[in-house]
């Protein structure tokens, strides 16, 4: 195996900005496993919050709506709800879980949360009961602060036997909840004064994986890996407190909590927040705000440029467009360089388990590297592994195996689930890929995805990307049909743009650029957007499922 220390610094040596990042060192943490962190760093996230507070006071931290708050009023707010959650026996290590939508009452909760040295457990608002259910008590969450349009969706206080009381937000609803507290009544009026101290490994946040396999496994987000990749994404994007980024993403998912708040956080700059991504209202709040940042899913840079008065829009001030979860299609990237010169866009890959940011593409490589999801990012190790944990050479597909401080320490309460997907402080990805000979990253598939058509493997995920370079395509998801014969026939979701598409036209045009038994046999033209998790993720168990 490659040394780890050459690795990254190969890694480290392309520029994402032109200014140099700060050194690394490697230190021992979450028990035997050694990683490369930034020698200068906060310790904490609350440490984050208190620097910006110091440093930027009177800069606009977050702007939701009509309302808005500079840093010192967002540091002093967050410490009053910290003091009102104390009164109510909220302790170091205690869970409170968040199931709130897109809104400052979120990131205000989270701040509280974490000066008290609890964990933060944000819960998806698509979450139905018993996955409500099942993640309090997993968790034992002893606080739930919840929209106040979700009551009647919330279990019976029998099922969830370690709540000891909700906290509803949502205006004048929460106030006729009988069982809940209005969140006007949790903010004390004397502040929690001085954060309770916790250590960088101690775990900050859990976040439920999406569950594809089995239960959800709540994975647990550390001071240091949150800290971290706060601070990866800031270096990356070179941001400072003049930027203003637009959270247009669930902030209860990696995501919005780590690009958005986080990242805006490390740099004391204005976190723009947007109640749920429409198109229309996304470029209204970015031309109003002057948003320079802003991360999403493809789909919706897609979405943008079909908005009617995309072109009369002021968007001038927005300067970098992250991405991930799927592959950008290429004449998305050419619409947007022509319509938008000062725009830079940046793919990044990543999931809950490395707390978001595994390697990040440095924009002037995005559309020459357009297959790739790019370079280890900073103290981030990438390794492709075969199927008996032994790194293979570049150029050859494996297991992507991943390293790091952002890498979570672990499950809460899985040991068993510990043992299968981490070895050695690498999480097993669940990914096939590759890497290449200068080092960028390729995501072909996931293992479930494979297709085996006649002993062939076809990674879905490379018959998508040619698809999604065709200009007709909005959207494309493939997977595997079976077949008695062959075993799996690949099969095409496709969402056009031209209404004139045919399945005839779309395998010719993946004829010329595919292998044959790549080629689509069957595809279907559907109306409606594809089904995507929260994170923008597809949701391929869904298209598999018969029809009717």
């Amino acid at each position: 195996m490659d040394n780890p220390r050459r690795i990254m610094l190969q890694s480290g040596a392309m520029q994402w900005t032109s200014t140099p990042l700060p050194a690394s060192r490697y230190e021992r943490h979450y028990g035997e496993r050694l990683i490369p962190c930034f020698a200068q760093r906060p310790a904490t996230v609350v440490e984050m919050l208190e620097a910006a507070v110091s440093g930027n006071p009177d800069g606009e931290a977050i702007i939701c709506g009509s309302r808005s708050w500079n840093w010192e009023e967002a540091g002093a707010e967050s410490a009053r709800i910290a003091a009102g959650l104390a009164a109510r026996s909220i302790g170091a290590g205690d869970r409170v879980a968040l199931l709130l939508g897109n809104r400052a009452e979120f990131v205000l909760a989270l701040f509280a949360i974490l000066r008290l040295g609890a964990i933060a457990v944000p819960l998806s608002l698509r979450y139905q009961t018993p996955e409500i259910a099942y993640a309090l008590n997993d968790c034992g969450a002893v606080l739930l602060i919840h929209e106040a349009d979700l009551a009647a969706r919330l279990p019976a206080p029998r099922e969830i036997g370690a709540i000891r009381s909700r906290v509803a937000v949502g205006g004048e609803a929460a106030s006729r909840l009988a069982d809940a507290e209005p969140w006007p009544a949790l903010a004390a009026a004397i502040p929690f004064s001085k954060p309770v101290p916790c250590g960088e490994d101690d775990t900050a946040v859990i976040l439920y994986t999406s569950g594809t396999t089995g239960r959800p496994k709540g994975a647990m987000l550390t001071q240091l890996s949150l800290v971290n990749s706060a601070l990866v994404y800031a270096y990356c994007c070179n941001l400072t407190r003049a930027d203003r980024s637009i959270a247009a993403v669930p902030l209860a998912h990696v995501t919005g909590l780590v690009a958005n708040i986080l990242t805006t956080l490390a740099c004391s700059g204005a976190l723009v927040i947007l109640d749920a991504f429409k198109a229309q209202a996304f470029l209204e709040l970015a031309e109003r705000e002057r948003a320079t940042h802003t991360v999403m899913v493809p789909a919706m840079y897609v979405l943008c440029l079909m908005a009617p008065d995309f072109d009369r829009r002021d968007l001038s001030a927005w300067r970098i467009g992250g991405f991930g979860g799927a592959p950008m299609p290429e004449p998305t990237i050419r619409q947007l360089a022509a319509k938008l010169p000062n725009l830079s866009l940046m793919n990044a890959y990543g999931a809950t388990e490395t707390s978001s940011p595994a390697t990040v593409m440095p924009t002037s490589m995005t559309l020459s590297h357009l297959a790739s999801v790019g370079l280890p990012a900073p103290n981030c190790h990438v390794i492709i592994v075969d199927e008996h944990g032994i790194e293979v050479p570049p150029g050859e597909t494996g297991e992507i195996w991943i390293g790091g401080p952002s890498v979570v320490k672990g499950y809460w309460n899985r040991p068993e689930a510990d043992r299968e997907s981490f070895t050695g402080g690498y999480w097993h990805s669940g990914d096939i890929g590759m890497r290449d000979e200068e080092g960028f990253v390729y995501v072909l598939d996931r293992k479930k995805d494979m297709i085996n058509r006649a002993g062939y493997k076809v990674y879905s995920a490379e018959v998508e990307n040619v698809l999604l370079h065709h200009p007709g395509i909005i959207e494309a998801a493939v997977i595997g049909s079976p077949d008695p014969v062959l075993g799996e026939r690949v099969k095409a979701f496709i969402r056009p743009r031209d209404p004139g598409l045919t399945a005839a036209g779309i395998r010719e045009f993946c004829a010329a650029r595919l292998a044959d038994y790549k080629v689509p046999e069957f595809i279907e033209l559907v109306d409606a957007a594809l089904p995507r998790n929260a994170n923008g993720k597809l949701q391929k168990a869904l298209l598999r499922q018969p029809s009717g």
